[in-house]
């Protein structure tokens, strides 16, 4: 193999590993991203879990509606 072959599979192999660490790097960021947002997704879902057990409970007693 001949040396200028040699240091264009080394440059290749070294731009490899730069782009293989930037990737590496992205899909942490998103997984922190995927995280924080199944919390706030946890988060509303309590929320309105316990606003309709509220309503359920202030609704319990048969009301006319405003408008009779």
């Amino acid at each position: 193999m001949s040396e200028h072959r040699f240091i264009e599979l080394e440059i290749k192999q070294a731009y490899q590993e730069d782009l293989i660490q930037a990737l590496n790097q992205v899909v942490a960021d998103q997984q922190k991203q995927i995280g924080k947002l199944e919390e706030t997704c946890k988060l509303l879902h309590d929320k309105i879990k316990s606003l309709a057990l509220d309503d359920r409970q202030v609704g319990a007693v048969d009301e006319r509606p405003p408008h009779y």
